[in-house]
């Protein structure tokens, strides 16, 4: 693997750690920026929050799995590689959609009906959907410079 294709693919498996290590801690009953999900949401999920174990899991999982693909020159390739760009295709369009259409409802541009928890609001324009974003970015990144 070259130094061209390796350090976005480390970025991504970075940014997806960051993902799935927090979800793994609020599985756990951690409450640190819990609140940047948002009231309503985790009101629902107060009582089963050990659903978050199997998404951090997950989300891990994918985080590094590009960068051990590549680093064995993609076993499978034809399957894997594919997947890959599928991953990434869906952590630019969700994280650069819902940045702007939460960066949209802060600056009041949109108004959702019936108002908006502003923190959890916050956490997704600002924290988490440009996380998501930036982890895709990467991979695709990584993906274009790690093809023969």
């Amino acid at each position: 693997m070259t130094a061209r294709a390796a350090w976005p693919l480390q970025l991504a498996a970075l940014l997806g750690m960051v993902h799935g290590l927090v979800s793994l801690y609020w599985a756990a009953g951690g409450d640190w920026l819990l609140s940047t999900l948002g009231e309503r949401l985790v009101a629902t999920f107060a009582d089963m929050r050990w659903l978050l174990a199997p998404v951090g899991l997950v989300k891990l999982g994918f985080a590094w799995l590009p960068l051990l693909l590549v680093s064995r020159s993609w076993p499978h390739r034809r399957w894997w590689r594919p997947l890959c760009w599928c991953g990434a295709a869906v952590l630019i369009v969700w994280g650069g959609l819902n940045t702007v259409v939460g960066n949209l409802v802060l600056a009041g541009a949109v108004r959702p009906h019936g108002g908006y928890d502003h923190a959890g609001m916050v956490g997704h324009a600002w924290l988490w959907d440009p996380l998501f974003l930036a982890w895709g970015l990467a991979l695709a990144v990584g993906l274009v410079r790690s093809r023969r």
